[in-house]
């Protein structure tokens, strides 16, 4: 199972939110690259990074330090953050991400996400961000008033490649993942499945690897407070 340790990037720092709430916020004296470089050194190979600045412009503001990290660690990493059109795919593949994610304009139009697969096969992740079993969307502020089942359901044979299932109310709090709806979800799925949120101990990751279809878990907050040790973590990856 991989192990994603995860930088999400506002005003050029490293921060952590809780449950999205970008007025609950801890910023963090590594730098995104410095972060970078330390993970690359333990010997991990994915990295996910989300650019909050992306999520709330609709533009690509760190494309530069994503490429920065790329091109220094060799990291296989995955990019998520206000990736709304062809455009923004492109500028992040050109520096040579392993993944993009798309999530809010995917969501809302299902049309882009199923075009985005088709040109950029084998690139695209998706994000299902969820609240007590509803969709929300733009910045975790908009409810679809749609189940994330019934949504997966819709878009399973559009050629995604990875999906990043995220329980908003854990996110940030380090109270373990929602493993019995990321069960649910990674049962129907057609992807494989990317636990997010709410890790807390090396317990979790034990947990998720016996979990059926699911490729990895996202370890942030967990990290950056140390409850977690990289030098620990990176015994469960593989």
């Amino acid at each position: 199972m991989k192990i994603f340790p995860a930088i999400d990037i506002k005003d050029k720092k490293c921060v952590r939110l809780v449950k999205g709430n970008f007025d609950n916020k801890t910023e963090y004296k590594n730098s995104p690259v410095d972060q970078a470089n330390s993970i690359k050194d333990h010997g991990f190979k994915n990295l996910h990074i989300v650019d909050l600045d992306g999520a709330l412009t609709g533009e690509t503001v760190n494309v530069d330090i994503v490429q920065e990290i790329v091109k220094k660690t060799n990291l296989k990493v995955e990019i998520g953050g206000g990736i709304r059109n062809f455009d923004n795919i492109q500028k992040y593949i050109d520096v040579g991400v392993d993944k993009v994610i798309l999530g809010s304009a995917a969501i809302k139009d299902k049309k882009f996400l199923k075009e985005a697969c088709e040109q950029f096969s084998g690139k695209i992740a998706l994000s299902l961000d969820a609240k007590d079993g509803k969709l929300l969307v733009s910045g975790w502020k908009e409810s679809l008033n749609k189940s994330t089942l019934d949504f997966l359901k819709d878009v399973n044979d559009y050629g995604v490649s990875r999906l990043i299932f995220t329980d908003i109310n854990r996110d940030g709090t380090k109270e373990s993942p929602n493993f019995d709806e990321t069960s649910k979800v990674a049962s129907i799925s057609n992807c494989p499945v990317i636990i997010s949120g709410g890790v807390s101990s090396i317990n979790d990751v034990i947990n998720a690897r016996n979990m059926e279809n699911i490729e990895g878990i996202i370890v942030g907050k967990a990290i950056y407070d140390g409850d977690i040790k990289l030098e620990d973590l990176i015994k469960e990856d593989a």
